[in-house]
């Protein structure tokens, strides 16, 4: 019995983790803006600025190691994220439901060694990596978000 009842908290337990991680992803790129704080706490950030530009406002958070900027169109939706700093942030937060489709891209695109730019094409998702040591940069968006007029320089 005693048996039993630790099977079915360990699975009440599991389910309950599992919802967290779907929820949590479920939000950044292609989430709301509110979406913003969740990757605040995510990767243990402050919120440091708002920029508003035409066509989209841009929203800054910074952690210890890594500066990410959310873009958030007109309807609230994140069409993009671009980040600075001493180490790459963890996608699977920022991707959000396209972190699958970026892991599937990222073993079919072949590495070329020596370069220090990568690009990772997904059928909805681009992210783009580059830098060097103690400045790794990088994008992404998905295309069919970018609102029109929003040229994909303005994201960095």
């Amino acid at each position: 019995m005693k048996r039993k009842v630790c099977v079915l908290l360990a699975g009440l337990v599991l389910l309950a983790a599992t919802l967290a991680v779907v929820r949590q992803a479920g939000a950044t790129l292609g989430g709301s803006a509110d979406s913003v704080a969740t990757d605040r706490k995510a990767l243990s950030a402050v919120r440091r600025a708002t920029t508003v530009q035409p066509g989209y406002t841009v929203q800054e958070i910074t952690s210890d190691a890594t500066k990410v900027r959310e873009y958030v169109s007109p309807g609230g939706v994140v069409f993009a994220i671009a980040w600075n700093g001493l180490m790459h942030p963890d996608l699977t937060t920022l991707l959000g439901s396209y972190v699958a489709e970026y892991k599937q891209a990222l073993e079919n695109t072949p590495r070329q060694m020596g370069r220090r730019r990568s690009e990772v094409r997904g059928s909805r998702v681009v992210v783009e990596k580059w830098g060097h040591m103690r400045n790794l940069q990088g994008r992404a968006y998905v295309p069919a978000l970018v609102p029109p007029g929003v040229s994909l320089d303005e994201i960095k």
